[in-house]
């Protein structure tokens, strides 16, 4: 038998997770909530990446008539994203134990 290939998410994309746990966010807002881990020239690609991969859904936000400026694109976590995360953080948290607090 064989297995499908598993996910992957790298630290930046599971900064991403954790500043979406709140609720939609557009990729502007991500960058000043990460302290300045995410930069402003690539969080539209890792929001891309992330959302071929299906961790994230977006839309286009809806804006009043006359209100100026082009409307944004809002970021949200999917169920399978979540999953994902979890799985990756026990994960992490597993591998970081010395051996002796394996036992």
């Amino acid at each position: 038998m064989v297995n499908p290939r598993l996910p992957s998410m790298s630290r930046t994309e599971s900064l991403v997770m954790e500043l979406l746990r709140t609720g939609e966010r557009y990729g502007l807002e991500l960058v000043d909530a990460s302290g300045g881990t995410l930069k402003r020239g690539s969080v539209y690609v890792i929001l891309a990446r992330m959302e071929e991969k299906g961790f994230v859904d977006s839309r286009q936000e809806e804006r009043s008539q006359g209100v100026p400026g082009l409307p944004r694109r809002l970021y949200r976590a999917t169920p399978y994203g979540r999953k994902v995360h979890e799985a990756f953080a026990l994960l992490s948290d597993a591998l970081a134990l010395k051996p002796t607090e394996a036992q």
